[in-house]
């Protein structure tokens, strides 16, 4: 019903997260745009993560074990984000998402997740939640997907020194080989 109040065929704007991909219940479908980051996280007293390339032999003592955030081994990489339209930061640290990639890796028929794109779907809440990674045949990716990755650059690195890899002024911040997306016919990793 059109009640003359909001624009006709307006719909709410989805929130991107700050920069960063959630996945959310249902078809989470992104494009990876860069090779990964990976360490290890936990949370602080202050509820801030903490990253570090390597695991710690002890725990750090500012980590609130009690808060149920053990370290965690994760990946990041930016990844276009279809629902939101946008160049994010995918933040990956389930055990079952970061195997089912690795067998695509493997994979010789998918190989290199920069050439295809990825829909993980979740379903349930908390401790029921439930993840299947579903690939997308391979497809090189849009130019205009190409120009916003380019037009964003993102520093994962920062990611490890707690610094905002999204900004742009602590550095001359630009996209090096190992992240910037596949040419066409390029041999992947």
């Amino acid at each position: 019903m059109d009640t003359g109040f909001l624009p006709e065929g307006y719909e709410v704007p989805k929130s991107s997260g700050g920069g960063y991909m959630k996945l959310r219940t249902g078809a989470n479908k992104f494009r990876v745009l860069s090779a990964p980051v990976m360490g290890w996280q936990y949370w602080n007293e202050d509820g801030k993560p903490v990253r570090a390339k390597q695991m710690w032999t002890v725990v750090p003592a500012d980590a609130d074990l009690n808060k149920g955030w053990p370290q965690k081994h994760f990946w990041a990489f930016v990844v276009w984000n279809f629902d939101t339209k946008a160049v994010e930061i995918l933040q990956l640290t389930q055990a079952t998402i970061q195997s089912a990639i690795q067998e695509l890796i493997n994979n010789e028929d998918w190989g290199d997740p920069r050439q295809y794109s990825i829909t993980i779907n979740r379903k349930g809440e908390a401790l029921e939640t439930e993840y299947s990674v579903v690939p997308s045949p391979a497809k090189e990716t849009p130019p205009e997907v190409l120009q916003a990755y380019k037009e964003k650059p993102i520093n994962l690195d920062a990611l490890f020194s707690g610094e905002n890899p999204f900004d742009t002024a602590q550095s001359d911040i630009s996209h090096s080989k190992d992240t910037e997306p596949l040419a066409e016919n390029e041999p992947a990793f």
